[in-house]
């Protein structure tokens, strides 16, 4: 298979695509991170999210540590195939290292970005540090 398809893509100057990932049931935006192109060739082979995080500088595998990883249904691009979409299947409900099923979980109301999702689960029992 040729991975010509791959550099039709727009990468940023860092060699990097912005990428959401929507729940393949309810259609809710979880998160969005980035991903490099060893990480989209992973996600395409294992069906499972692997982004690149900035921070660390390396790639990881959503749920590495939480095990809430997320099993990858479809992929897609928008028209300037500037943004990657991942339609997923979240294991274990949660996505946000909050604890929260996503991480876009604060609402601007009056001015003021204010927590309107429950915690799910508490990220120190997810993250045992």
């Amino acid at each position: 298979m040729s991975d010509n398809w791959i550099e039709e893509l727009c990468w940023n100057n860092e060699g990097l695509i912005p990428v959401v990932a929507q729940d393949s049931k309810s259609n809710r935006v979880l998160m969005m991170a980035w991903m490099n192109r060893e990480a989209l060739l992973q996600t395409l082979e294992t069906k499972k999210a692997v982004y690149f995080s900035r921070s660390r500088q390396r790639l990881w595998c959503k749920g590495e540590e939480s095990g809430h990883f997320q099993e990858v249904s479809e992929i897609r691009t928008d028209c300037d195939s500037d943004v990657i979409l991942l339609s997923v299947t979240q294991h274990g409900g949660i996505a946000c290292h909050t604890g929260r099923e996503s991480c876009f979980y604060k609402r601007l109301d009056n001015k003021q970005w204010l927590d309107h999702d429950p915690i799910i689960k508490d990220p120190r029992d997810i993250y045992k540090k």
